[in-house]
């Protein structure tokens, strides 16, 4: 690997993610990526003291130190039960402990990383006149259908709209069926709390995304001609460098031995199976999930973190159920030829990486656009589940036909579907190859802020 020659960095760059696993995870491996692009460049990844107990035995770059600031969030445990109380705390009580750890650094700060969804780091690097580089951690396309929502002169009309109810929104021309698909369930709090999130990117002084501009070219062309500054595609953000040799971040607890259990079985036999590490589907739709594998008679691996003993409890000689996996690896593994997904985007891109079909189940937020783009845009999968109004389940028999369907390897369709992906990882494999698009945009965003903690701000 080629290291970019800039002259050191006297201070050090800070890292702030959203607390939450599918924001911490992509901001580490951009932060691994810089370290391993520039070695004197020295990172400060900072988050809760509890976010701490849980990832700070996990090995990382020697320029690479942790720093935590206190407890002021409910914890990660129940996050899911007061979503909005969750978030509205996230934008209100860490910016004070933030502030104050910056001022207690050995080193001078010369550039702050923050998720886009800490809006108050852009204010506070503003006033304190540090540049702060917006970390997207969403699809460009799904952020830009934000950022047009930002942009509308009836936005509040649309909030107002939203937090009234799917119905009333419906019945709204003035609202894009991707946007219900979007705030389907929120509340205006949340609402509101994201679109001023999106508002203030603009008045960072770098917008990063964890995507791949082969994959997304044209929803990045379109937010490079509203901003007035750099967007750079630095994706994917996951941990494709850690394929060969030893990981350089290994779990605490003792992993199953799932990756034998794939190495016994065909190529593209399996279906590997998870729905997220957040929210997750409801007990009784899990049952079906469950029932309907277990009846196409699909060979599976499923992580289902918590719901562990009741789906093995559930399951046959078809399936293994694990606590948890190296997903990447898996994916990779040769008899891995589908993929049941939530549709987060970090699982996307690592399915695209993989170069795996996806079946798709959306369950919030930016799930169901995603879907949209993995089945329409891309052509590289089908939907499990289709937007329901009505809260019904997708029962066992229809889970079952179509699991059965898309892993036929002489389905024709499927056989298209394959080549596309296949097709897919390529572009995304070239892109993080030395002189590729990601490659060359970590480059210039490290010689921006080579060059930038000088106050010679490259545009």
């Amino acid at each position: 690997m080629n290291l970019v020659h800039t002259r050191p960095i006297s201070g050090t760059l800070v890292a702030i993610p959203y607390p939450g696993r599918g924001h911490i995870n992509p901001m580490m491996n951009l932060c691994k990526l810089l370290a391993s692009r520039k070695h004197d460049l020295l990172i400060t990844f900072v988050i809760t003291e509890e976010w701490l107990g849980f990832i700070g035995s996990y090995t990382k770059p020697d320029n690479i130190h942790f720093a935590s600031i206190p407890n002021v969030l409910p914890s990660e445990l129940v996050r899911g039960a007061d979503f909005p109380g969750f978030y509205e705390a996230v934008m209100t009580k860490m910016e004070a402990p933030f502030e104050e750890l910056l001022d207690t650094l050995e080193l001078p700060v010369t550039a702050i990383i923050a998720d886009t969804e800490l809006k108050w780091a852009i204010c506070m690097g503003n006033r304190r006149n540090f540049p702060v580089a917006s970390l997207c951690t969403t699809s460009a396309k799904f952020f830009s259908v934000l950022h047009s929502m930002v942009l509308t002169e009836n936005r509040l009309f649309l909030i107002d709209t939203l937090d009234n109810g799917s119905e009333l929104a419906e019945q709204s021309s003035g609202i894009s069926p991707d946007i219900r698909m979007i705030f389907e369930g929120s509340t205006r709090q949340v609402i509101q709390l994201t679109l001023e999130c999106i508002s203030w990117v603009q008045k960072a002084k770098y917008v990063l995304f964890t995507s791949v501009y082969e994959l997304e070219g044209h929803a990045i062309d379109t937010l490079k001609a509203r901003f007035n500054i750099p967007i750079y595609t630095i994706g994917p953000a996951i941990p494709y460098f850690e394929l060969h040799g030893n990981s350089s971040e290994t779990m605490v607890q003792d992993v199953p031995n799932y990756l034998q259990w794939l190495d016994i079985h065909p190529p593209c036999s399996v279906l590997y199976v998870s729905l997220g590490s957040f929210l997750s589907v409801s007990n009784d739709q899990m049952d079906e999930i469950a029932a309907g594998l277990q009846d196409s008679g699909v060979l599976y691996l499923w992580v289902a973190r918590g719901g562990t003993s009741q789906l093995t409890e559930k399951g046959s000689e078809m399936g293994l159920v694990v606590p948890w996996c190296d997903q990447l690896k898996v994916l990779c593994h040769s008899s891995i030829g589908g993929f049941l997904t939530h549709c987060g985007w970090n699982s996307i891109l690592e399915a695209i990486y993989a170069g795996i079909p996806m079946l798709t189940f959306p369950i919030l937020f930016d799930q169901a656009p995603n879907s949209k783009q993995i089945v329409d845009d891309w052509k590289i999968g089908w939907r499990l589940k289709e937007q329901q109004k009505d809260g019904r389940l997708v029962t066992r028999a229809s889970i079952a036909e179509l699991v059965r369907s898309f892993m036929d390897p002489e389905n024709n369709e499927v056989k298209n579907m394959r080549k596309s992906a296949s097709e897919l990882k390529e572009k995304c494999r070239k892109a993080v190859a030395e002189d590729g698009s990601s490659q060359r945009n970590l480059d210039a965003f490290i010689k921006d802020i080579s060059q930038g903690h000088d106050g010679m701000l490259i545009d």
